[in-house]
């Protein structure tokens, strides 16, 4: 029979009445349970709806609890957890979990690479293999397996004595309970990383707030949190993942390099890394540990380095370790991206909407290379769940090129002095009573007049994604509405050489090439022009889609809410936005005087999507979720949009194709719901000729 009919069978048949019929009933369910994990974790291709696995999860429980000896160590059941333990046993490991000597940038790198083949007394023109793998930041664990059984996980402790955890290891969906494939030793322990993916991190904070509990600082201490319950049914429900990354001790000889033990671990049923890469050339090599560090955001995991192993096993052994790390591995380290610092006070800014935004004034702390003075706090909630106080010792998080931001406070460092803030009643730039809008954590200030909000306003209509007016940056903005040069927002439009030419700074070329600037600008993209007017809860790529639905301002201007839901990806928040803010006779006259001084209110036919051969995606919508393997979101979006498709960012019954790379999320499983098909990034070049 298929697996499918097998399971057809399992879902229909009575319940057995012995003991023997029981067994082969058990040996049956733990069989068709661990094939539809299979295709669901590592294929990607469930042949059932999670409910009818769930049901056939149900019926192996209840045989197991009506017969307690038929219960198996492969058993999908301890999946869901089991009894609570009263604490956890120690455990020491076979061989010691050492830890790893740092590479902080290429030279380092290099001279480590150097060390090696001298120790290993390398001709000096003769390269030796490496592999380089992401270091995943979250918790190591080494699973231990006998008959291809999971019998045993433990933390890695200080290295030679860990923690008990394979109650708790078990629930973990990608963890074998039992090896696959032909090549499994009698006895091996696997050594990788327990992890928590940022999405699913994101929803567990979520889920801890609206229940006023407090929530983790970050993935990694979640993923700790979450190892150590003694509660296991606990674990099982916080979508914990793992990532293995080599062999430990091994009663037969499994492959002779690191890079072919990966392909090992892979083919008994292991999630490992998709971007290991062998490197010969260490210049190559310094080049993929540098560009992981600009790319790391683009993951769903949290990643500190890359660590980088001699290849050969056998040279693994000659090179041997030092007292606590193995000089054969080390770990490129990225620039830190945390650190901790004192909250000296709390500001509130006024964003062009009106948005009231908590901004921390921070002791200077060096962190990635920049200095940091400022982080945002988001809003009073943000600040209130995670009891944040001025005065505090605070984590401070600088990701990639996105503001610092405060993550959370050292609560135990206080001393007494530190005082809770609270958000203000007014506006501090026009003493408006701020509002909390139904259904939102933010504050807002609705005063129209409010000159805050105005020189936001200005600061986004010149920026490089909106009009990109040259020359025309922050500082210009306040300058100019002080001045009184600009009041309304198309008096852009409507500045004069004689003008500008009294303002502090401004000399002949100056005033000239800010007004050649603005004049270039009259010629934008229509969809630019609408993101610059700064309407709530239209971005960029939502300005995009109306435009190539709607593609003049006069058609924008008279749509209802009935025709812009219309569009797909747009919603009603954004279509109420939308005719609100057209409604308004003053925002009707930015655009009647923006459109008398030139600027172009309607898309030029070389803005339109092609047509005929070169537009194969003409009609379709696609949706692109997780990191592809070659190309940028930015880039694939433009493949899309070039061949005439839409890209959007939510998934509903009108999309076309999700485009899925690794690490998808949520946006699969809504794919999966409403049988939107699912191909790849080489099916879509395929598609796209």
């Amino acid at each position: 029979m298929t697996l499918l009919e097998r399971t057809r069978y399992l879902q229909s048949a009575p319940v057995p009445s012995t003991k023997e019929e029981a067994k082969e009933r058990v040996d049956e369910l733990v069989a068709v349970l661990t094939a539809h994990a299979e295709l669901y974790y590592r294929q990607d291709a469930p042949l059932i709806t999670d409910n009818e696995y769930d049901q056939l999860l149900e019926g192996l429980r209840f045989l197991e609890t009506r017969y307690p000896a038929l219960l198996r160590l492969d058993s999908p059941s301890f999946r869901v957890g089991g009894a609570p333990l009263d604490g956890f046993e120690k455990v020491s490991h076979p061989e010691p979990l050492l830890s790893l000597g740092n590479a902080f940038d290429g030279e380092d790198l290099k001279a480590w690479y150097e060390r090696c083949k001298k120790r290993l007394d390398v001709d000096e023109d003769v390269d030796i293999a490496v592999t380089a793998e992401l270091k995943i930041d979250g918790l190591a664990v080494a699973l231990t397996y006998d008959s291809g059984l999971l019998v045993q996980a433990a933390t890695r402790g200080d290295g030679r004595v860990g923690e008990n955890i394979t109650q708790n290891v078990r629930t973990i969906a990608n963890v074998p309970l039992r090896l696959s494939g032909n090549s499994v030793p009698r006895r091996v322990e696997v050594r990788g990383e327990v992890y928590f993916p940022k999405s699913a991190f994101d929803t567990l904070n979520d889920s801890l707030r609206s229940r006023d509990l407090k929530p983790f600082a970050n993935p990694r201490n979640a993923a700790a949190g979450s190892l150590r319950q003694l509660d296991s049914t606990i674990t099982a429900g916080r979508e914990l993942a793992f990532f293995a990354y080599s062999v430990g001790p091994v009663t037969e000889s499994v492959a002779p390099t690191q890079h072919d033990s990966l392909v090992h671990l892979r083919e008994w049923g292991f999630g490992v890394n998709d971007h290991a890469r062998r490197f010969v050339d260490i210049t190559d090599l310094i080049t993929y540990c540098e560009g992981w560090a600009e790319k790391r955001d683009d993951l769903d995991y949290e990643i500190d380095g890359v660590v980088v192993k001699v290849d050969e096993l056998n040279l693994q052994a000659q090179l041997g370790n030092v007292s606590n790390a193995p000089r054969w591995a080390i770990a490129f380290k990225f620039p830190a991206r945390e650190s901790t610092t004192i909250l000296n006070d709390i500001i509130v800014n006024v964003g062009r909407t009106g948005m009231i935004t908590p901004e921390a004034v921070l002791e200077p702390v060096m962190i990635g290379g920049v200095t940091v003075s400022q982080a945002t706090l988001h809003n009073a909630a943000y600040i209130q769940d995670r009891d944040i106080r001025i005065g505090d010792t605070v984590v401070v998080k600088r990701a990639g090129d996105v503001i610092p931001a405060v993550v959370s406070s050292v609560s135990d460092a206080r001393d007494g002095s530190e005082r809770s803030w609270s958000i203000p009643l007014e506006c501090p730039a026009c003493g408006e009573t701020l509002e909390r809008l139904e259904g939102e954590v933010d504050s807002y200030c609705v005063n129209g007049a409010c000159p805050a909000q105005f020189i936001r306003l200005v600061e986004h209509f010149a920026s490089r994604n909106a009009l990109d007016i040259e020359g025309f940056g922050s500082k210009l903005a306040v300058l100019l509405v002080e001045a009184g040069c600009i009041s309304r927002l198309q008096d852009i439009y409507y500045l004069n050489r004689e003008a500008l030419l009294t303002l502090e700074g401004f000399g002949e070329k100056k005033a000239n090439n800010l007004l050649q600037g603005i004049e270039r600008s009259k010629d934008r993209p229509l969809a630019r022009i609408l993101f610059g007017l700064g309407i709530r809860h239209v971005g960029r790529t939502t300005a995009e889609t109306i435009v190539a639905a709607l593609p003049t301002m006069d058609n924008i201007s008279r749509a209802n809410a009935e025709r812009l839901t219309a569009i797909d990806g747009i919603g009603e928040v954004i279509a109420e936005s939308l005719v609100d803010w057209f409604s308004r006779e003053p925002n009707q006259e930015i655009i009647r005087s923006m459109a008398d001084a030139g600027v172009r209110m309607e898309s030029l036919a070389d803005e339109a999507p092609p047509d005929g051969d070169d537009a194969p995606f003409v009609g379709m919508t696609f949706v692109v979720t997780g990191t592809l393997p070659n190309l940028g979101r930015k880039e694939v979006q433009d493949f899309i949009k070039q061949r005439g498709g839409k890209a959007s960012s939510s998934v509903s019954s009108r999309t076309s194709y999700v485009v899925l790379g690794e690490n998808a999320g949520s946006k699969a499983d809504k794919a999966r719901e409403l049988g939107v098909p699912m191909i790849d990034e080489a099916e879509l070049i395929k598609m796209g000729g």
